[in-house]
């Protein structure tokens, strides 16, 4: 089994996200894609504007009943900083046999060497560094090579989003209509 791993804050999920997942699900013909919410990051130190909680239920009204993707809370669940390297040796540990592909983009990708234990998390993972459209990525100081796919490129952000719900704005093109309604639904980021 093909499995990617689409791990970040997702506060919230937003269009570029979900189409980054599908073009990365139907290039890397995987099986399954999750997206894993952080529980803290730590190159993220001011933590996140919405709950864990919320953030699971974000995803799951983006995801909705696509049968590719599903919502992974094992940082959550684990507590504390999230270290992709554990997240990936939890999906090794339980999914043996199965094929991982960490998916990344390129800002991410090129501080990989100052993450937690990198050499062993490349042992785990496959690395897929999401560039936007022709952005360009020279995958070097990987112990394995790294994939290079280039993505749809959609300027948005979730700090655009919060900002657009806090000022009001409608969020139509921003997120999918089901995470805009969640978010409308329990008033976050006003």
């Amino acid at each position: 089994m093909r499995i990617g791993l689409f791990g970040g804050s997702f506060d919230p999920p937003h269009v570029g996200h979900h189409l980054a997942a599908v073009d990365a699900y139907e290039a890397l013909q995987l099986d399954r894609l999750d997206f894993i919410p952080a529980a803290h990051q730590p190159l993220k130190p001011n933590g996140h504007a919405a709950s864990a909680a919320a953030r699971v239920a974000l995803l799951r009204a983006m995801v909705g009943d696509d049968a590719r993707f599903s919502v992974n809370a094992i940082e959550i669940d684990r507590g504390g900083l999230s270290f992709t390297v554990d997240t990936a040796a939890s999906y090794h540990a339980s999914d043996k046999g199965h094929s991982l592909f960490l998916l990344l983009g390129t800002d991410a990708a090129t501080r990989l060497a100052g993450w937690k234990e990198p050499a062993r998390l490349l042992r785990l993972v496959q690395l897929v560094v999401l560039t936007r459209g022709a952005e360009p990525f020279a995958p070097v100081g990987f112990g394995r090579d790294a994939l290079v796919l280039a993505t749809r490129r959609v300027d948005v952000s979730s700090t655009e989003v919060r900002r657009r719900v806090s000022e009001g704005r409608s969020l139509r093109g921003f997120v999918l209509d089901a995470v805009a309604e969640q978010i409308r639904a329990t008033a976050l980021y006003r």
